[in-house]
Order: structure tokens, then sequence, then C-alpha cells
């Protein structure tokens, strides 16, 4: 169970096709999808591209990654735009910006440090229009629809990230890296139309009713901080988030040493591949039948024990299995990513109606980064103790997650909201047992 709070009764159960019923979310869920597709096409294409230009894998990796640790600095800076101006400017925006920029890659010969600050540029502005689209979604979507929301999202994002990577391959196969980035292009100017014609003109004030004068009139950049401080400060926030971030780089870390491990036991060539995709499916499963077969308190009542369930399969990788077992084990592993579903609503609870967009940009940034973390830390444990006992000590780190969040207690008095307009704590905090998502 979440010891958060008791988990939401008269939250009803709600369906896939309830959620899809809604105009805006479809939306912003089918933009979402074919932007996911061309991230992973321009990912891909961009590090092939930086190979072929250097020879180097560093540079390689370092060009796969370049998009993810920037956007925790774009979040502590910009984040409070995302509540702050319209949403539909932000997201065509956003969605116009990685178009110029794989199109500036595709078409102008720069240097490869010139074309890695192009796209660490964009990621700075990432978590802004990011987070606008994640709070309009929240805003879409009530109660355990907002939840069933991100279920569909997840789901999407697996399988969008698997054609991704698919299409990155033909595609440079038979058109060249340059053509394919100009591929991903196309695909980012698709969404960004599809935003500006489809999504009504929204203001900040529509969406929660926060009238513009109480809005911050400082910088963007210093009321981006003051807001994460506060959010941050605040204990129910901060450990909700803690609970989103950690498990999944920790299993991010054993994701890493994969191809390593799988190269070690010598199994056969292409297995390793095999084994990495084990995760996706098995995350696409889960999130498919605990969202679909579960209902809102059975979620949160889940959220520990499938926290051990990410964690506890990989560290049967001390005992260095076959082939077989591991592939196994990493789906059980996949499996488990299913707890997300039952931290969402508390997390939307806990979080004030004019810091929402901040919040979800914050969440994802920081996530991606300690993502980006984890491999290097338990690459460097590899070293010393095997790929074997490296993996086993990410899933035991997962694992411990899990009996971390069970010292949590339902508070027993209210604890104030931060007010992100004027800096003052005011209000009572929604927490896991208030009423569901507005």
């Amino acid at each position: 169970m979440t010891p958060t709070a008791e988990p939401a009764q008269a939250s009803p159960r709600a369906t896939y096709r309830e959620v899809l019923a809604e105009p805006r979310f479809r939306l912003l869920f089918a933009t979402r999808t074919i932007a996911i597709t061309a991230d992973a096409l321009r990912i891909t294409t961009f590090s092939v591209l930086v190979f072929a230009a250097t020879g180097s894998a560093l540079l390689s990796a370092l060009a796969f990654g370049i998009g993810f640790i920037p956007q925790l600095f774009g979040s502590l800076l910009l984040g409070s735009l995302a509540d702050q101006l319209p949403p539909r400017a932000l997201i065509t925006g956003g969605y116009a910006l990685e178009c110029a920029a794989a199109l500036l890659i595709a078409l102008v010969r720069m240097p490869v440090a010139a074309s890695l600050g192009v796209v660490a540029l964009v990621a700075l502005a990432t978590p802004v229009f990011s987070g606008a689209s994640s709070r309009l979604v929240a805003q879409s979507l009530e109660g355990d629809a907002y939840v069933l929301g991100r279920s569909l999202n997840n789901i999407a994002a697996s399988g969008a990230q698997l054609l991704g990577l698919a299409l990155g391959g033909a595609t440079v196969a038979v058109l060249g890296p340059h053509r394919a980035l100009a591929v991903s292009a196309a695909l980012y100017l698709g969404c960004a139309l599809a935003i500006r014609i489809r999504l009504p003109r929204l203001l900040p004030g529509e969406l929660d009713g926060t009238p513009d004068s109480a809005r911050s009139d400082g910088g963007a950049v210093r009321a981006s901080l003051h807001g994460a401080g506060l959010l941050l400060r605040g204990h129910t926030v901060r450990r909700l988030m803690l609970a989103q971030w950690l498990p999944p780089a920790f299993v991010a870390g054993a994701e890493g040493l994969i191809v390593a491990y799988a190269g070690g036991r010598h199994f056969a060539p292409g297995w390793y591949a095999v084994l990495m995709g084990c995760l996706p499916v098995g995350m696409l499963v889960g999130d498919l039948l605990v969202g679909r077969l579960l209902r809102p308190p059975t979620r949160e009542r889940l959220v520990v024990p499938l926290i051990a369930l990410m964690g506890l399969p990989l560290v049967a990788f001390a005992a260095e299995p076959g082939v077989g077992v591991s592939s196994c084990l990493l789906l059980l592993c996949g499996f488990g990513f299913a707890y997300g579903l039952g931290l969402q609503r508390p997390f939307l609870d806990a979080l004030p109606q004019d810091g929402q967009g901040q919040a979800f940009g914050l969440l994802g940034s920081g996530g991606m980064t300690l993502q980006g973390v984890g491999p290097a830390c338990f690459g460097a444990a590899a070293a010393v103790i095997g790929t074997g006992g490296a993996i086993a000590l990410a899933g035991g780190a997962a694992a411990l997650t899990a009996g971390w969040i069970l010292t949590w207690h339902p508070p027993t008095t209210p604890v104030p909201v931060p007010n992100y307009s004027t800096g003052s704590e005011n209000g009572t905090d929604r927490h896991a047992c208030g009423s569901p998502a507005q």
C-alpha cells in the first residue's frame, strides 16, 4: 500500500474509451506519440551522423544523451513559463523549435560541437512546453480519467520509442542520416501544425481560474528558481517526486549494462537487443493491465509491491542467469513500472493549481537527468564487482526504495501549500486522501 495517505474511495474507475473521447486529450496524445517517434528517430540518426563524422564512440554516446541533462537546468531556469504563457503557443513553439533544430543539423554542415550545442539548447526549452502539455492534460481529465490518460501516454511512449528506433535504422539505411533527420523534422512540423490548428487558444487563467494579476511580476528565471525551490522544499511533493525518479534511475543503470552482460556471458549475437526489448514490452503490458483492470484504490495500494517487482528480479542477476531466465526477469522488471500509476493522483492532488506546469516539467526533467546518471554510476560499479553484480546492486537499490516508501505515514495535520504567485504559504495541502484531481 502507499503509506502517504488513504486511497481515494470515491473516485470511480474510468475507461480508456472515456479518456480518448476527450478531444483536447486526444489531440495532445496523438501529437505526443508522433513527437516521441520523431525523438527516437532524431536521437539515433544524430548519433550515427556524429559517429560517421568523428569515428568517436564517446562523441556518439554524447550525441545520444545530450538532449537529457540540460532539461533539468531548463526546468529550474524557465519552468515557470509553463504556467504563465498560453499553452497553445508554448506547445506549438516547442514542436516548431524541434523541427528547426532537426532541419538545421540536416541541411547545414557545421562542426560537431555546434550541432551538440543546438540539441542542448532545444533541451533547455523542453521542460517548458512539455510542462504546459502535461498541465493541460491534468486540467482536461478528472479523477481516474487522468490516471488512465497517463497510462495511455506511457503505453504509447513505449511503442513509439520502439517504432522510432526501428524507423531510424531503416530510414538511415535507405535515405542516409541527413535525409532521415529531415524526416524527423517533418514529423515535428506536423505536430506543430496540428496543435496550432486544432487546439483552442486558452490563456493560463482560463485553465484554473488564477487571475493574471496574481502571477509573479519578477523575471522568468527568478520566478522559476523560486517556484522550483518551493516545490522541492515541500515534503509531500518532494518525496512523491523522488518516488517517481529513483526506481527508474536504478533500472536505467541496470539497463545500461545489458550489452556488457550479454557479451560477458557470450550470448549469441543479437540477443542483447532481445534483452533490451524485454523492458519496454513489460512496461507496456504492465501499464495496460494495471490501468485497465484495477480500481484506483488498488493501484495505490500496489505501489510498494510493484516497485519491489522492479528491483527484486534484477537482484537475481547476481547468479548470472542464462538468456531465457534473463529475459523473464527483465519482463517482470518492466511490468513493475506500472507502480507509477498509483502515484499520479496523489502527486496531482499535492500540487497547487498555479504551479502545475512547472511541477510537471521538473518531474520529467529530473527523471531524465537521473536516468542519464544511473548508467554512469552502475557502470563504474561494474568495473569493480562485474556486470551481474552491478545489475543486482541496481535492483537492490530499487527494492530499498520500496522499503523507504513503507516508512511514509499519513500526515495528521494539514500541510500548507506554497502560493507560487506571492511566495507565501497558505491554504491546505491536498494530500492523497483528498478529493480527486480537478
